[in-house]
C-alpha cells in the first residue's frame, strides 16, 4: 500500500484543490485513502498562504461527499438484489434484512452523522444508507455534516500544527478520542430523546382524539 499512497500523494500535490477533493473522493468510496494524509498538509499550506484555508476545508467536504454518494449509488443498484439472492447462503434471510431496513430507514440521519465521525466506519456508512434507500436530501445533509466536520479538524489541525508530525500524530489521537467520547454522548442523548418522543406519541394521538 505504501507505494499506492505515495504516489497518490505526489499526484495531490501536483494536482492542488482538484487533487484535494480526488483525494477525498478515494478516501469515501471504494479506495479506504487515508484523509489524514491530504487535509493536514494542505491546512499547513493555508497557513503559509499558498493555499486558502477555507477551499480547502470546501473541496475536502464536496470529495468526500461525492465518495460517499458513489458508494450509496453503488449500494443502491447492485446491494440490495445481491442481498436478497444470496444472503440467505450466510444467514441473512428477507425477514433478517427487513428489519435492518427498517432500522435504517427510522434512524438513518444519526447513523449516517455519527457514521462519517467514527475512523474505519466513515468510508462504508453509505452503504447501509444506499440498500435502505435512505432519501438523497437527508443523506447529503448528514453526511455533508459529518464529512464537512471532519474536514474542519484535520485541516485546522495542519493549519496550527504545521509540519511537525510527531505532533500531529500525538493530536490526531486525542481528537480520535475525544470524538468517541463525543459520538457516545450524541447517540446517549439521541436514544434518550427517541424514547421520550415514543412514549409522548400516544398521549398526543389520544388527545387529538
Amino acid at each position: 500500500m505504501h507505494p499506492i499512497i505515495a504516489a497518490i500523494v505526489a499526484i495531490v500535490d501536483r494536482m492542488g484543490y482538484a487533487g484535494i477533493a480526488a483525494a477525498m473522493f478515494l478516501e469515501s468510496s471504494f479506495f479506504p485513502f487515508p484523509s489524514e494524509l491530504v487535509l493536514p498538509p494542505a491546512g499547513y499550506l493555508a497557513s503559509q498562504g499558498t493555499m486558502s484555508l477555507w477551499v480547502v476545508v470546501l473541496l475536502g467536504t464536496i470529495g468526500s461527499l461525492l465518495g460517499a454518494g458513489f458508494n450509496y449509488w453503488i449500494s443502491l443498484v447492485l446491494g440490495r438484489p445481491l442481498i436478497l439472492k444470496f444472503g440467505r447462503y450466510v444467514g441473512l434471510t428477507p425477514r433478517a434484512y427487513g428489519k435492518a431496513e427498517d432500522f435504517f430507514r427510522r434512524h438513518g440521519e444519526i447513523s449516517t452523522f455519527v457514521g462519517r465521525l467514527i475512523p474505519g466506519l466513515r468510508q462504508y456508512i453509505s452503504l447501509p444508507a444506499g440498500l435502505a434507500r435512505m432519501s438523497i436530501p437527508r443523506f447529503t445533509l448528514f453526511t455533508g455534516l459529518g464529512a464537512g466536520i471532519w474536514a474542519s479538524v484535520l485541516t485546522l489541525l495542519g493549519y496550527f500544527i504545521g509540519n511537525n508530525q510527531g505532533l500531529l500524530q500525538r493530536s490526531l489521537h486525542k481528537i480520535t478520542l475525544y470524538t468517541g467520547v463525543g459520538v457516545v454522548v450524541l447517540v446517549a442523548g439521541y436514544i434518550i430523546w427517541y424514547k421520550l418522543r415514543k412514549t409522548s406519541s400516544p398521549k398526543t394521538d389520544s388527545t387529538d382524539r
